[in-house]
């Protein structure tokens, strides 16, 4: 997403070559830092993969929980679980989040 939000941006027209003005990273810059305030859709994903690990540690008794819990880390909590060998997309996924938290 952010590579489409840049070309946009830079080039308008897919068929010619942009000038870039400006480090991407400046530009993703909050508006009120004196940037350009676009989201660096790389943060934004981990920040919610991390709001979802915060999740499972507050509603430990919520349905996707127990799931997670019984299938991932049935033995210990969610802080200390580790990847394992046949780990699915989501758990890795929310293991990344965890590295936020």
């Amino acid at each position: 997403m952010d590579a489409f939000i840049r070309n946009y941006w830079w080039k308008g027209d897919p068929g010619e070559r942009g000038i870039h003005w400006e480090k991407w990273t400046a530009m993703c810059i909050s508006k009120h830092e004196g940037g350009m305030g676009f989201r660096n859709f790389s943060h934004f994903n981990q920040a919610l993969l991390a709001r979802q690990g915060w999740r499972l540690i507050n509603s430990p008794y919520s349905f996707w929980a127990r799931m997670f819990k019984g299938l991932y880390y049935p033995h210990s909590d969610f802080l200390q679980a580790a990847r394992g060998a046949r780990a699915s997309w989501s758990w890795s996924s929310l293991l990344k989040g965890l590295e936020l938290l």
